[in-house]
């Protein structure tokens, strides 16, 4: 046994020599101390050795494997410290800056614009994006030959209609959440925020196919008109700054009686209408209407389960991207490159 010993000490100090690296280390390691390697061959033959002498021969052996482990590590120390002073590093030079993502410009004005309403007491909510015809038409007293139906105004989806609520499409505007509101609490009060995306086939400096859109809706006892101008000037002034201006201009809208469109005073031109004797291109006249709004029709309330002689409610509806198109000092004049994916752009927000 001695001279087996002493053989295979031999053999492994000169392969200890001659490893370059950790992973040849391993592989040493596995045919000196493996299950199949020169040490447990050692152990096995122990079943030749005299029955008197297996005691001391095992422990010979066991502290010959201790003093192979030994070599083993200490050589892997060295190696280990090597590639350390290789390949040190020096903590004084600056470390590679990566480019980070960050949230799109859409979806931090949507934060911000959930915070303003949060601290009015409004519930933020988000209906679907596919609808039915029932929820975006019907039930907001919109009659079969409204303009608004066209296909040339509405993404309709090519599927089979349904019983009650008619075809599928493309939400064309989040007011569709005033209905499925009045239905999901039963009873007033409401006090809700719905931001979702909508859609309709627009193209142009103020418009895109895809945009967002959220809706106030209110209702309550004693609710009036002024109570839906507080609002929108509040949040007007809270997103906008202080200076800016509202108005309420008389419209007509099937869901609201009377109904109102809200413009602003354009951040673009400063309210002017012109910049450098050329008409603004984003207000034309120094406002920029930025939504519809009114006070809830009662044939609306009604479809919704609410009794118009005992409630009342108000309603609007606003862009994102038009609203934060007016952010102060933002002076974007092309609300289609919010989806153009240019990283320029993006990359200052």
């Amino acid at each position: 046994m001695d001279a087996e010993i002493s053989d295979i000490t031999k053999a492994l100090d000169k392969e200890l020599t001659d490893v370059k690296d950790l992973k040849q280390l391993e592989l040493l390691e596995l045919h000196y101390l493996g299950r199949k390697g020169k040490i447990n061959s050692l152990l096995t033959s122990l079943s030749r050795v005299e029955k008197e002498n297996v005691k001391s021969v095992g422990a010979q052996i066991n502290t010959f494997k201790k003093t192979v482990q030994g070599k083993i590590a200490a050589r892997r120390k060295l190696l280990t410290a090597e590639l350390t002073q290789s390949e040190s590093i020096d903590v004084t030079i600056p470390g590679t800056l990566y480019p980070h993502g960050s949230l799109h410009i859409v979806t931090y004005a949507i934060e911000e614009i959930s915070r303003i309403f949060e601290r009015l007491g409004f519930i933020r909510m988000s209906y679907p994006e596919i609808e039915w015809e029932y929820f975006s038409f019907e039930s907001l007293n919109m009659p079969p030959d409204h303009p608004a139906r066209d296909d040339f105004e509405t993404f309709f989806i090519d599927t089979p209609p349904h019983q009650k609520y008619g075809k599928m499409v493309l939400t064309p505007h989040t007011s569709s959440g005033q209905i499925r509101e009045m239905l999901r609490l039963k009873k007033p009060p409401i006090k809700m925020i719905n931001i979702a995306k909508t859609y309709r086939p627009n193209w142009d400096a103020t418009h895109v196919p895809m945009f967002h859109q959220f809706e106030g809706f209110c209702v309550d006892t004693d609710i009036n008109i002024t109570h839906l101008k507080g609002t929108i000037e509040y949040f007007a002034r809270t997103f906008f700054g202080p200076d800016c201006k509202i108005r309420l201009r008389p419209f007509h809208f099937q869901f609201t009686e009377p109904s109102f469109e809200v413009d602003i005073t354009c951040d673009v031109c400063k309210g002017k209408g012109q910049i450098g004797g050329t008409k603004c291109k984003v207000c034309k006249s120094g406002w920029l209407e930025i939504g519809g709004s009114g006070m809830v029709h009662p044939n609306i309330l009604k479809e919704g389960g609410i009794d118009p002689k005992k409630y009342h409610g108000w309603a609007f509806g606003f862009g994102v991207e038009r609203v934060y198109m007016m952010k102060k000092g933002l002076n974007l004049d092309d609300l289609r490159i919010l989806y153009t994916g240019d990283i320029r752009f993006l990359e200052q927000f």
